[in-house]
């Protein structure tokens, strides 16, 4: 690895940008005071990630960006780039260049870049750590910091060793385990205290789940008892409703015919007259009552007739025999007689046997012959009788043509009427019959009917038994969910469940009311809630519990690491330090001639620290502790100077350059920035600073930045820095190699 070039821009006095080659192993840059090249050393500070504003002689990041001139306006940003080439990959990163970039702004603002990408500046510091270019400054040494590591404290002092030594990469395992051990024991806090409240939740659960476990149980028997009871009750009743209804089919049909034959013989008595022919023949006597009279009437009126016509011609015949002999009886005498046999005639209509009408009708002929013989003497009209004679004789006529009509329509009565009996005879044996098969049909039907009526009693029971399995059923999933009522995959056989008796049924009954009771009692079929919180809190639990081991075995690790790390690095460190000290004492006798130098490991008690906490808590005892360090002794030839507070700043700064020397002798930094370092020397001490100056190229690269001409005899390349009137310093090159070769 090996620096290629920097390049400056708006930083401090250099206005414009700039750019320094490194092509040579000795870079040597001069130029008055005040010209700023000094603030090379600081350009190579700042990229490197220097946080500390005073050791780049400024206050705040603005005082390192080009404040203007007078002919050069002021920047508002600053940047610094700084590029290796890195073939052997120490950096760690696959690119033959790393160009790392710092930008600061005007409001203080800082970015970093690594071969252009944004990065932290804690990501800068690892990588630089990696090549051995640590943030403790030891490889950028400024004039009047010569002598900082003999200044330094112990504590101090074995830092600077350590980044020489590049053990800071073991700092920042060691930091980053330390900060992991504390991030992993503040989340085992957490997890251990998280976990202390959920286990008495989770003991309450567990005793719930307990519970719901049982009810599950028991909900898992009830459902496996529902569906067998289920199938079962099923197939009772599809049995059951099958042979009612089959049962029904023959008594139902037989009624239906029995109606029919009871149909057919009420029309068939209704047809036969029954009532009506009785009526009828009952109209049919009266009338031939009525027609008897009637020719009984006109009997008596034609025997009355014929009678009255029979004494009126006797009469007249003798009248006429005894009208020559007699005068005309009176008018009066012959209507009186008139008026006895009208008498008779109406006591004649009274009677109703013939016997009677004949005596009678010979008491008539006696009145008439009574009267006759009377009045025989006497004279008639002949002219009257013979009117009276054709009167009753067209009225004798009369009565006799109505008389046959009469006995016409009596015998027909009587023939109708004898009919009608006949009839209703006949009718009366076939109704008796009729009545006879009815009274047994209907004894049928009342039997029918009971039966059917038992069977419609049967299928309401059926209805009830059924709606209370739909009931079941509906209960069933309300409790126990879709599963209880799925029990097609039980197989129960028809004939199995008819014998069986159906006290077995309403035992299972009761003990599915009994389970339901209990599962009500067990918080029932709603408890899925409470299961799956359990079982959350339990994963959380379990989770918590496994995140406690892992975090404990992870700080465990973590300990474990930190202790390995500690103890490599305190092992390579004291390695280093052996190193380091023979090298020392190389060149502290190269530099003073003789005399002895050494470096040792110590350990002294300090006061700790009260932290924030134990100051706010007003914690009285103070604490020593242990730290260890590096010491330094040195030992002058011809002298008995033994420690550092007695050495000149001559002597001091020689004991540093040697010491720093040495460092970078036994592990020599990629480059190492020398800022005056010399400044102090007198002309035999800066050969031998010139001669040490050269052993240090062969490893590193070194930047000088002197006024030495000694030393910068020893430079490749040779920059000088100038500033004119304007403030902005301007960089002039020298290669002596091609200087030399064009001299030549």
């Amino acid at each position: 690895m090996r620096l290629k070039n920097l390049t400056l821009s708006g930083f401090k006095s250099f206005a414009r940008k700039t750019t320094l080659e490194f092509s040579a192993p000795i870079v040597a840059v001069v130029g008055p005071n005040g010209s700023g090249k000094s603030n090379v050393a600081e350009a190579f500070r700042f990229v490197l990630g220097e946080q500390s504003m005073k050791s780049m002689r400024g206050r705040r990041g603005e005082d390192l960006i080009f404040a203007g001139g007078t002919s050069a306006p002021r920047v508002n940003t600053a940047f610094i780039t700084l590029t290796f080439t890195d073939a052997s990959r120490a950096f760690g990163l696959d690119f033959e260049e790393i160009v790392l970039e710092r930008v600061v702004h005007r409001d203080g603002n800082n970015e970093y870049r690594l071969n252009g990408s944004p990065v932290r500046l804690r990501d800068i510091l690892e990588l630089l750590a990696k090549a051995n270019i640590g943030s403790s400054g030891h490889h950028i040494i400024s004039q009047g910091e010569a002598d900082r590591i003999l200044n330094a404290s112990i504590t101090e002092r074995r830092e600077m060793i350590e980044d020489a030594l590049a053990l800071k990469v073991y700092h920042f395992k060691k930091d980053e385990s330390e900060r992991k051990l504390l991030k992993t024991k503040e989340n085992l806090d957490k997890a251990v205290s998280i976990r202390k409240e959920i286990l008495p939740h989770l003991k309450f659960l567990e005793k719930q789940a307990e519970k719901v476990k049982k009810a599950e149980e028991l909900r898992s028997e009830l459902v496996t008892l529902y569906q067998e009871y289920l199938a079962r009750e099923e197939k009772y009743l599809s049995a059951e409703k099958k042979r009612l209804i089959a049962d029904k089919r023959a008594p139902a049909g037989e009624l239906s015919e029995i109606d029919k034959k009871l149909s057919v013989i009420k029309s068939r008595l209704e047809g036969q007259g029954g009532r009506k022919l009785e009526e009828e023949l009952l109209g049919k006597e009266e009338k031939l009552s009525l027609a008897e009279k009637r020719r009984e009437e006109l009997l008596r009126e034609q025997a009355k007739a014929e009678g009255a016509l029979s004494a009126e011609e006797r009469i007249s015949e003798r009248l006429r025999k005894e009208a020559d002999l007699s005068g005309s009886v009176p008018f009066g005498e012959v209507s009186a007689l008139a008026l006895r046999i009208e008498s008779l005639a109406t006591e004649a209509e009274k009677l109703n046997d013939l016997s009677s009408l004949k005596a009678l009708v010979l008491k008539v002929r006696e009145t008439i012959q009574a009267f006759l013989s009377e009045n025989r003497s006497k004279g008639k009209t002949p002219v009257d009788l013979t009117e009276r004679i054709g009167a009753l004789r067209l009225e004798a006529s009369r009565l006799k043509s109505s008389l046959v009509a009469a006995e016409k329509d009596a015998e027909s009565l009587k023939a109708e009427a004898e009919t009608l009996r006949k009839k209703i005879g006949k009718e009366a044996t076939e109704g008796r019959e009729g009545e006879r098969e009815m009274f047994s049909l209907l004894s049928r039907k009342g039997e029918l009917s009971m039966t059917l009526k038992d069977l419609d009693s049967a299928e309401r029971l059926m209805a009830t038994a059924e709606n209370s399995f739909k009931e079941e059923l509906q209960e069933a999933q309300a409790l126990l969910g879709m599963s209880a009522i799925r029990y097609s995959h039980v197989s129960v056989k028809e004939e199995d469940v008819l014998k069986e008796p159906r006290g077995v049924q309403e035992e299972k009954r009761k003990r599915l009311e009994k389970g339901k009771i209990r599962l009500e009692e067990m918080g029932g079929a709603g408890s899925g809630d409470l299961l799956k919180e359990y079982d959350e809190v339990k994963s959380r639990e379990a989770f918590y519990t496994k995140e406690i081991g892992d975090l404990e075995k992870s700080a465990e690790n973590l300990e474990e690491m930190i202790k390995e790390l500690t103890e490599k690095l305190d092992i390579e460190f004291r390695a280093g330090v052996l190193k380091i000290n023979e090298e020392f004492k190389k060149f502290f006798v190269m530099m003073f001639g003789g005399g002895n130098a050494s470096l040792s490991v110590i350990a002294r008690q300090k006061r700790r620290r009260k932290t924030v906490e134990e100051l706010e808590e007003g914690v009285g005892e103070e604490e020593m502790e242990e730290e260890e360090g590096v010491d330094v002794s040195v030992s002058l030839p011809g002298k008995r100077t033994k420690g550092l507070d007695m050495l000149s700043g001559g002597e001091r700064a020689l004991t540093s350059i040697a010491l720093l020397f040495a460092i970078s002798q036994v592990n020599p930094p990629p480059f190492i920035i020398l800022d005056e370092t010399d400044a102090a020397l007198d002309e035999s001490n800066s050969r031998k600073y010139g001669d040490m100056v050269e052993a240090l190229a062969k490893h590193s690269q070194l930047i000088l930045i002197t006024h030495n001409r000694e030393t910068m005899s020893r430079a490749g390349i040779l920059y000088g820095v100038t500033m004119g009137g304007d403030g902005v310093s301007k960089l002039l090159s020298v290669k002596f190699d091609e200087a030399v070769a064009t001299a030549k």
